[in-house]
């Protein structure tokens, strides 16, 4: 079977913001996800599909369909009943992948289905399991988010909020873990999302071509060089993408051992409040992102520049505005309650 190769994300010219963001998701996967705004050609599919790369390969209980953690975390049922029964759970690696939603997915095909025949008659739950399944311990990449049915959206973010995905028909319920890390693209001339949908994203990043001559040009020449030889332009690469992959690990492992301290959770509520950000959740979320950036950075600490990058990614799309009007973000303000 011939390997395919995918474009390495460390080949990726500029758009570092967008590239951070999605770092930081994966670094810390209970962020809630981060959604790309902008226009079509600017490498966002290309990204996302190259992040799982990036990552080491899962421990996962062998033959469990939800890929279950051996150790840790919520189990599905046939593995949970299993470890009630004494049994030992065996285990495999399987590489990180990249589930893709399809713009047109009904909810049955995203959550999974019951069969409510054979709950009535046999008194068994037999689930057929759908893509929020398939996306544990993944990442969820939903291109066009925009264009979504809201309630397919709902269903996307309460599961990614929870960690947990819910079937409920007829009286009758399955559960089963659905943690993953959600990626939404979208292109916001052909329509916005639902204000109280953006917020439930943790992160968003504005997305634009570049506008520098020569950055322009180096995205082609890369394109065609990919074009030309994959394997070869993969090879040229190797390195790069190792050393962002290990960095990437050792900053999971540090994100353990990081506790924010009261001047910067203070920071964090100041620079929600001048903003005009409404509810708790930004606090939390730039916060968390602050946490992730620094370990990123092989800090110990939140330092003025991780809750800086951190709200730059957390709070544009939250700030209130009139209909019809653009966001406008004093940026000024924040630089003066970091200073």
């Amino acid at each position: 079977m011939k390997q395919e190769y995918i474009y390495p994300f460390a080949a990726i010219v500029g758009q570092d913001e967008m590239k951070l963001a999605l770092i930081l998701n994966v670094i810390d996967p209970t962020l809630g996800g981060v959604l790309l705004r902008g226009e079509k050609g600017t490498a966002k599919s290309t990204a996302v599909r190259a992040l799982a790369a990036l990552l080491p390969p899962l421990r996962t209980v062998r033959g469990c369909r939800y890929r279950c953690a051996p150790t840790g975390g919520t189990l599905c049922a046939d593995c949970a009943e299993k470890v009630a029964a004494g049994e030992r759970l065996a285990e495999e690696m399987r590489p990180m992948r990249v589930v893709e939603l399809p713009v047109n997915a009904t909810e049955d095909r995203v959550a999974g289905t019951l069969d409510i025949e054979a709950a009535i008659l046999e008194g068994k739950k037999k689930f057929e399991p759908g893509i929020l399944a398939a996306a544990n311990r993944n990442i969820l990449y939903v291109d066009e988010v925009n264009l979504l049915e809201d309630h397919i959206v709902d269903i996307l973010l309460d599961a990614a909020a929870m960690g947990v995905n819910t079937v409920e028909r007829e009286g009758i319920s399955y559960a089963h873990p659905a943690r993953f890390v959600l990626v939404g693209t979208m292109n916001p001339e052909e329509g916005e999302l639902r204000p109280q949908l953006l917020d439930r994203f943790a992160l968003s990043v504005e997305i634009h071509g570049e506008r520098d001559a020569a950055q322009r040009a180096e995205v082609v020449r890369r394109r065609l060089a990919y074009e030309r030889g994959p394997a070869v332009f993969a090879e040229e690469y190797a390195e790069a993408q190792s050393a962002l992959a290990a960095r990437i690990a050792l900053a999971q492992e540090r994100l353990a051992s990081l506790v924010p301290g009261d001047e910067s959770i203070d920071k964090a509520a100041h620079i929600s409040l001048e903003l005009g950000v409404d509810g708790h959740r930004s606090d939390i979320v730039l916060i968390k992102t602050a946490l992730a950036h620094a370990a990123y950075e092989g800090r110990d600490a939140i330092a003025a520049d991780d809750l800086r990058a951190a709200a730059h990614l957390a709070l544009a799309h939250r700030v209130r505005r009139r209909p019809f009007e653009e966001t406008v973000v004093d940026w000024a303000r924040v630089e003066e309650i970091l200073a």
